[in-house]
């Protein structure tokens, strides 16, 4: 009944990192050819920095951490 149950469960790690780095490589694998010209570049990364300081100020209001 439990031939080869450590087996499978060793795994899923395995299982879950190539899932999760599939999901990331087909998720950037569009943003390259951006990433190759400067002001695109900057423009991404400026997006994300942005995108990253609303979050956090979104946060930190809605649980009262500090006076907004």
């Amino acid at each position: 009944m439990f031939d080869g149950f450590w087996d499978n469960v060793f795994r899923y790690p395995r299982y879950f990192i190539s899932t999760l780095l599939g999901v990331f490589l087909s998720t950037f694998a569009p943003l390259a050819p951006l990433l190759k010209r400067p002001v695109t570049l900057i423009a991404i990364i400026s997006l994300l920095i942005s995108g990253f300081i609303f979050v956090t100020f979104t946060l930190r209001a809605m649980l009262g951490l500090s006076a907004v």
